[in-house]
């Protein structure tokens, strides 16, 4: 097999997995299970093949495939990795067998159904971050809220009807102004080329005025923005969180978030250069108040989901904060920190499955003392609240002072020229992580120490973790510990290609206005 050929079959592994599944009878949930988990490992195991082929250092994509889908309309299936995708295809394909082991008990009705949206869902969110075609990433894009929608809706909690129509308003208001954009540029591309491309690269050597690139960015970046989500069009979040089964919430937390961060790194920016440098203060300015006010909202939460959710904007305004330092440092940060939140918050959402699966509450005033009574449990929750605060020797050290520095990098000259605001911004930042520390160490105080209690609908079930549980946390506190250990095998696989990205970006200055 070729290794163009290799990528294809990791994309369309689950739609042969899900068309397989259409074999299987209802009535036997364990082969469903079985036959999912098998597709997904094998998919894991596809993935880390084609990381580890990955040269570093190598200018452009990588195992790419390139042909015609809609010739008159200049529309390809184009894909490829480089090293701005490369970490998110891996941490996809990772999270995908454990979303499905952790599901294996909490989701006992239409487990066909489940299982094949799940795997549809892996479908969309890789061809999201493979797609090299600005059609084919809108196609996969939109269809990513088909299978989300119903995970919600279906398997979620008492208010699932409103969680899933509020997230699918959002992202679809955000959606259609991301198509008038899109359908521009490919006008523009027909009218200065004289043939249509939605491919990317040919999109990068547009020529376009500063005040079109404002209004093409900002159809962009509200998509993107709600996505992410970023302050103040976070409100979907926590609602479609705690309303959301537990797989939903991994899935949601683990990846789906990194699609707004991705297009903005990939898209966004790049596209539109001279926009961004004018959008630049006031990124920044939502960014930081992402992190500050994301992290308040932590602080003050009695619903453990909800602790989480909220503190998913906290972190991922660190990424958006990285990507505008425009910097090596913060940049690379910034994917760092992509792949790290999606491993501690989808390992912290599968423990709050896990208690909640025993005691049926996530109040956290019913809580206390799990230390004495689940001694495995809090053990694997205090590694993953320390690399949640970001301990060194973890990931989210790893990405959340590669942000800083690079912010700090980008800021001290601007200060030096007597503009202090940007200086002023990187250090606020750093409270975030002060202000994270507190709603985390706060959470285990009142949920692993203390007297011993547990809800009364717990009592009788309570146990301590099996070995399924067990193995699913130990590979994620692996992967943590791994990347904060040994940062260096993960930045020299992204060093070029966030070179390139710095190269479409940076040279572009506009008159006034600029960071």
């Amino acid at each position: 097999m070729s290794e163009a050929n290799a990528l294809n079959l990791l994309l369309f592994l689950p739609v042969i997995g899900g068309a397989l599944l259409l074999l299987l009878p209802e009535r036997r949930p364990d082969l469903v299970r079985g036959l999912s988990m098998l597709v997904l490992t094998a998919q894991l195991a596809l993935a880390a093949w084609l990381y580890v082929q990955f040269e570093a250092g190598v200018s452009g994509l990588q195992f790419e495939t390139r042909v015609p889908w809609i010739a008159t309309w200049g529309v390809h299936y184009h894909i490829g990795l480089d090293g701005l995708n490369l970490l998110l295809v891996l941490l996809t394909a990772f999270l995908g067998p454990l979303v499905v082991a952790g599901a294996f008990t909490s989701i006992t009705r239409d487990v066909k159904l489940f299982h094949g949206m799940v795997l549809f869902l892996q479908f969309t969110m890789l061809g999201t971050f493979l797609a090299q075609d600005l059609f084919l990433f809108y196609v996969f894009w939109e269809a990513m809220l088909i299978p989300m929608f119903l995970i919600i809706g279906i398997w979620g909690g008492e208010r699932r009807i409103y969680a899933t129509l509020k997230f699918f308003l959002y992202t679809a208001f955000g959606s259609i102004l991301m198509l008038a954009a899109v359908v521009y540029l490919a006008f523009t591309v027909l009218s200065q080329d004289g043939s249509p491309s939605f491919a990317i690269a040919d999109l990068h050597l547009l020529e376009l005025a500063v005040p079109v690139q404002v209004l093409l960015l900002t159809g962009f970046a509200l998509s993107f923005a709600i996505k992410v989500p970023m302050v103040p069009l976070h409100t979907w979040l926590p609602d479609a969180h705690v309303e959301a089964p537990t797989a939903g919430s991994v899935i949601l937390a683990g990846v789906l978030l990194k699609m707004g961060t991705y297009g903005f790194l990939k898209l966004g920016f790049p596209l539109f250069p001279d926009a961004a440098q004018l959008a630049t203060p006031l990124i920044m300015t939502l960014a930081v108040v992402s992190i500050l006010y994301g992290a308040g909202l932590a602080l003050v939460q009695d619903d453990i989901k909800k602790i989480i959710a909220y503190s998913s904007v906290s972190h991922l305004g660190y990424v958006m904060l990285g990507l505008v330092s425009y910097n090596l440092l913060g940049v690379q940060g910034a994917v760092i920190q992509m792949v790290s939140h999606g491993l501690v918050a989808g390992g912290l959402f599968l423990m709050v499955g896990m208690i909640y699966e025993r005691c049926h509450s996530r109040d956290l005033a019913a809580y206390g003392g799990l230390a004495k009574l689940l001694p495995v449990y809090s053990v694997f929750f205090m590694l993953l609240t320390l690399a949640a605060i970001g301990l060194p020797t973890t990931s989210g050290f790893t990405g959340e002072f590669l942000v800083l520095l690079g912010a700090f990098d980008a800021a001290w000259p601007l200060f030096e020229q007597g503009r202090t605001y940007p200086l002023a911004l990187a250090s606020a930042a750093v409270l975030g992580i002060v202000l994270g520390a507190l709603y985390m160490l706060r959470l285990v105080r009142r949920l692993l120490f203390g007297d011993a209690r547990v809800p009364e609908a717990g009592g009788a079930e309570l146990r301590d973790l099996n070995l399924r549980e067990m193995s699913i946390l130990a590979a994620l506190v692996a992967a943590i510990f791994y990347i904060g250990l040994f940062p260096n095998d993960f930045l020299q696989k992204t060093e070029q290609a966030v070179i390139e990205y710095q190269e479409r970006v940076l040279p572009a200055r506009v008159e006034e206005g600029g960071p």
